[in-house]
């Protein structure tokens, strides 16, 4: 077993929405399977090339529920989870819950969505639009527009929303140095409001996602009541908060470092779609440069030229993967004109994103409507003034103020 680079402790300090710390470049031509010591004190392997990278995301022999269960190792920067939770699982439990609620999040499920996706976003904008600047994107857009899709998803009241906000936050928080306690706090608000929920929707149903859950049934299997609230919650925080965040993200990437294809995309909109992916591409969304979810190898694999033996600690690098220059031309350049994109910002594999579509179109939807109606959009303070909430799993603006118009 290899020892671990003692100048090497994840997560690296360089990294930003901007993309993954330099050294991940090193690492990729050096050592693209290296141990590294954790900020939890754990060493991990961190794979870093996205060929290793997507192969083990699909490798069944990395286990998710060990990196979850009793006793499991503390990887620092990142996320708590319960082992109920359907990306805490390995197959068959994962595959069984999956197919119950796929079902839901396929594309042609979501594109009838649109319009009434389009119809939040229109209200947003409007209002944004009546205040004529300066506004704070993340409040006026960025959260409550997926908050609001995925409220109506699970038949939430709308008067609720903003708790949701909160105590999802909360639950996405990583603070070690505290234990972890703001996490499990909005965790435990989350999962005593969905309780409810289900009880409400199981005595009346109505025509939203959870009701059709709690009916779900496979061959006469059922989500239990547990796995119920568990997937209530996790969709409220996977559902909005990676969205609101990458929303937020690609704005002010495309408004301070790339205005001129924020012009581009302004005059040609159909560029949009294949902006977007780009965006998911180029913006590292995840503050840990990972999904911050580890996995346990429950054997030894043989990978990258080393065994990654059983039991060991593994933390697979997406930030790193999606500028690996063996896939990605020029992959540090935003370009949207690139004709393959294979990124795996939604992961890979079993594990991979159930909400892609959804995201992908929230994030067509949004920069459209800003793109249309503020060509001229611009900050309304000094980057450097931005404020930005350290201790959670993906990079997050907590306000984002821009204006448009003529400057004053």
């Amino acid at each position: 077993m290899s020892a671990p680079r003692e100048t090497d402790v994840f997560p690296f300090p360089g990294s930003s929405y901007r993309g993954p710390d330099p050294r991940y470049a090193e690492l990729r031509d050096e050592e693209p399977v290296v141990r590294v010591r954790t900020a939890g004190g754990v060493d991990a392997w961190l794979v870093t090339r996205y060929e290793h990278v997507r192969e083990l995301s699909a490798d069944p022999r990395l286990s998710r529920a060990r990196a979850c269960g009793p006793g499991a190792p503390r990887v620092g920067g990142t996320m708590h989870t319960t082992p109920e939770m359907i990306i805490s699982l390995d197959s068959p439990e994962h595959s069984r819950l999956r197919k119950l609620v796929a079902g839901a999040f396929t594309l042609r499920r979501v594109e009838r969505m649109r319009a009434g996706v389009q119809q939040v976003a229109d209200e947003l904008l409007d209002a944004m639009q009546a205040q004529n600047g300066p506004v704070d994107l993340v409040q006026a857009l960025a959260v409550p527009l997926p908050l609001t899709v995925i409220g109506e998803l699970l038949g939430v009241p709308p008067a609720d929303l903003r708790d949701f906000e909160k105590w999802a936050r909360a639950f996405a928080t990583v603070d070690d140095r505290a234990g972890g306690e703001e996490s499990l706090a909005g965790l435990a608000k989350l999962s005593e409001y969905i309780v409810g929920l289900v009880a409400d929707k199981r005595a009346t149903p109505t025509d939203d996602m959870l009701s059709e859950l709690i009916a779900a049934r496979d061959e006469g299997d059922r989500l239990s009541e547990a796995e119920l609230v568990t997937f209530g919650f996790t969709l409220i925080g996977a559902g909005f908060d990676t969205t609101a965040n990458q929303l937020a993200n690609s704005v002010l990437a495309l408004l301070v470092d790339h205005r001129d294809q924020w012009d581009r995309l302004a005059a040609d909109p159909a560029l949009i779609p294949k902006g977007v992916d780009e965006l998911l591409r180029h913006v590292n969304l995840f503050a840990t440069d990972t999904t911050g979810f580890p996995r346990i190898a429950a054997a030894d694999i043989e990978v990258g030229g080393v065994t990654i033996a059983e039991g060991d600690a593994v933390l697979l690098a997406l930030a790193s993967a999606n500028r690996d220059p063996a896939v990605f031309a020029d992959p540090d350049r935003l370009d949207l004109d690139r004709e393959r994109n294979p990124h795996i910002s939604f992961g890979h594999g079993v594990h991979h994103c159930l909400g892609k579509h959804l995201g992908r179109m929230e994030l067509e939807i949004a920069l459209e409507g800003l793109l249309r109606r503020f060509p001229d959009l611009r900050l309304a303070v000094p980057e450097h003034e931005l404020p930005w909430h350290t201790g959670e799993i993906n990079h997050t603006l907590t306000s984002l103020p821009v204006t448009w118009g003529e400057p004053e």
